[in-house]
């Protein structure tokens, strides 16, 4: 596992919800209730969890989650990221 290039970075966004800020890709939910946003934080952390590859995680107002990946140990994003967030897409 390799840090990805911009290009290879720019090719895994481009069809994706997901975008990218500095060394990370970010992407933002909203639910219908406080309730749904923990199940959907839950379900994401059992497949991070599953996949040993944790995001960041920021719960904020009543009802958003907000979700941050990078791989820490390589600096910057890899195949990995782009594969949990594609999971984490399918939860949504």
């Amino acid at each position: 596992m390799g840090r990805l290039s911009d290009p290879e970075i720019e090719r895994h966004l481009s069809d994706s919800p997901w975008r990218r800020e500095g060394e990370t890709i970010v992407r933002g939910f909203q639910f219908e209730n406080f309730e749904r946003a923990m199940v959907f934080v839950n379900l994401v952390a059992e497949e991070a969890e599953g996949a040993n590859h944790h995001p960041d995680i920021l719960v904020h107002g009543w009802n958003k989650v907000r979700l941050t990946l990078s791989t820490h140990s390589e600096g910057g994003l890899t195949d990995n990221d782009f594969a949990l967030a594609a999971r984490i897409d399918q939860l949504a």
